[in-house]
């Protein structure tokens, strides 16, 4: 699409000095500790003043509450160098999150808990069921959503959602082309879970890339949800078709499962994955050390040189103690893109929801985001354009492989 204007968000801006970390070593723990916003945006909602109310939906608790944790940080910490910059077109941002535990059920009723809050526009939600599941709750409202990570094609099927994390087919793709570069000899397995959108949808197109590359894909191994704790076997298929690279396109506790039945048979192939095992280092219990050599794409390497990558992991380690992973960078992101697209539409949060959002959505489309994850244009479809980064855990750490 050919874009009539094009604006360069910068990314920088001192955190906002009542940046709180929570009590423990990882990411807020509830949804009640980002209930207030920042400081400035609650007094001025205190005082009757227009405020912008971004709501957030994510799993704060359970399995996946790594991923949602960091988003509702990394959100927080674009808020506050926002406000603190002035705001959106002089307004500050108050930003409320709440639990959907990864569950689609559980996230309609957050979104009608955040509309009930008074929500404008929502960046959610974390993974991709919910976010499917509140889609058409979103489109009947007419409100602006942005997912900083759901990466199902059906994230974005309303013309009123966007993304800004790479799409499944987008990940499987990329993957293939990656290892067709860089490991075109690699004679491969692929291990999945068919139960799930993001894992199936994400194997389906590695497949279908892998085979047009040329690439040798040996063996295929798919488990759902109720099984996910025993592979032994598909393991086993693997190893004895001589697959020595097994690309995992699952998340990542089911990826430290594999990784430590793999080593009890003295199993050592290199694995690859994709955004979802980002958390593999963070696992209670897993010996890390199986991890090393582990290969990934994602879009937001957390040793990065660059100035906006070290200042953004700095205020993240102090504030909730721990490295950012990739969907705490997603949501940093996602935050400047509505900035950038309120301020491209002229903007104010008089307007209805359903005239935000129309505003919203043609200007999506004429914005330029130089974020974490990259410089960032989105389509009319709602798909961002961007760039991926290969990292691989080496010494306990995400370390960038530079080409």
């Amino acid at each position: 699409m050919k874009m009539k204007k094009m604006m360069t968000v910068l990314l920088a801006g001192a955190m906002a000095a009542g940046l709180i970390a929570c009590g423990s070593s990882s990411a807020p723990a509830s949804a009640d500790s980002a209930d207030a916003g920042t400081g400035e945006a609650a007094a001025a909602a205190d005082a009757g003043e227009l405020t912008w109310k971004i709501g957030q939906i994510g799993p704060l608790s359970g399995d996946l509450a790594i991923y949602g944790s960091d988003v509702m940080g990394g959100g927080q910490i674009a808020v506050d160098e926002i406000n603190a910059a002035g705001g959106i077109n002089g307004y500050q941002i108050e930003y409320k999150s709440e639990d959907d535990m990864g569950d689609g059920a559980t996230a309609v009723n957050a979104y009608n808990t955040l509309k009930d809050w008074g929500m404008q526009l929502t960046m959610s939600c974390v993974t991709s069921t919910p976010t499917i599941n509140i889609g058409p709750e979103t489109a009947a409202d007419n409100m602006f959503q942005l997912t900083p990570s759901g990466s199902a094609i059906d994230c974005i099927k309303e013309d009123n959602a966007f993304a800004v994390c790479f799409n499944d087919p987008q990940q499987g793709t990329k993957s293939a082309e990656y290892i067709a570069a860089h490991m075109p000899e690699k004679v491969i397995a692929t291990i999945y879970d068919s139960s799930d959108t993001y894992s199936s949808g994400i194997e389906a197109t590695f497949e279908a890339k892998a085979a047009e590359l040329g690439l040798n894909i040996v063996e295929k191994q798919a488990f759902t949800a109720e099984t996910s704790t025993d592979l032994s076997a598909q393991i086993q298929k693997a190893k004895e078709a001589g697959a020595d690279l097994v690309f995992l396109p699952i998340y990542y506790k089911t990826a430290a499962t594999i990784l430590t039945q793999c080593n009890n048979i003295g199993y050592k192939p290199t694995f690859f994955g994709c955004d979802g095992m980002d958390g593999i280092l963070e696992v209670k219990n897993f010996d890390t050390s199986l991890a090393e050599g582990l290969m990934l794409l994602t879009p937001f390497a957390a040793d990065a040189s660059d100035e906006k990558t070290q200042n953004f992991v700095a205020k993240f380690e102090e504030a909730y103690g721990h490295v950012p992973n990739q969907f705490g960078a997603d949501a940093y992101d996602g935050i400047y893109a509505i900035k950038a697209a309120i301020e491209q539409a002229n903007l104010t949060p008089d307007m209805s929801v359903s005239d935000i959002c129309e505003g919203m959505k043609p200007a999506m489309t004429e914005i330029t985001v130089e974020g974490l994850t990259g410089t960032i244009t989105w389509k009319a479809t709602g798909e961002p354009d961007k760039e991926p980064k290969a990292v691989v855990i080496e010494g306990g750490k995400y370390v960038s492989i530079e080409d």
